[in-house]
């Protein structure tokens, strides 16, 4: 369980660090914008305006990924305390990649139980880590993304 938290806190604290590069980034984009705005030169000002909606969108994607993290930490938490969390237990070669045709095997697994359970969050974080350990990246964001809005309505209800 302690490197689980110290893996845990160097995840964050490497977002944490990625997230103010980003900003530094931002905020360099945005200042030039400005400037280019402020030459009043029509130039100037179309390049200015272009290019601060660019902060705009990082931004809007930055707070976006953030808040996503955080939902399915409380989902991974909530889970942790049933003891349900998924386990990685599946068989690697030498080199550390899964092998895709047992991932394969446990994602139809949670792929059926996703579907007698559509409304059920816990099915659809399981289905995510499924399609992630088969090699699916977007279909794992998707699935975590609708186990979060699931979650949220749970939460509310």
């Amino acid at each position: 369980m302690a490197t689980s938290s110290r893996v845990r806190r160097t995840g964050l604290a490497g977002a944490i660090v990625l997230t103010a590069l980003l900003g530094l980034y931002v905020w360099l984009v945005a200042s030039r914008s400005v400037a280019l705005i402020g030459t009043g030169k029509v130039v100037g000002v179309v390049l200015g305006c272009a290019f601060l909606v660019l902060p705009l969108v990082v931004i809007w994607l930055i707070v976006r990924e953030w808040v996503l993290a955080i939902d399915v930490q409380r989902m991974a938490d909530e889970l942790a305390e049933a003891d349900e969390l998924p386990v990685d237990d599946l068989p690697r070669s030498p080199g550390g990649r899964i092998d895709r045709s047992v991932a394969r095997e446990q994602f139809d697994a949670a792929r059926d139980v996703a579907d007698a359970a559509p409304d059920d969050w816990r099915s659809w974080y399981h289905l995510a880590f499924a399609y992630d350990a088969a090699g699916d990246r977007r279909r794992a964001r998707e699935s975590l993304r609708h186990a979060r809005r699931l979650y949220r309505g749970k939460a509310t209800a």
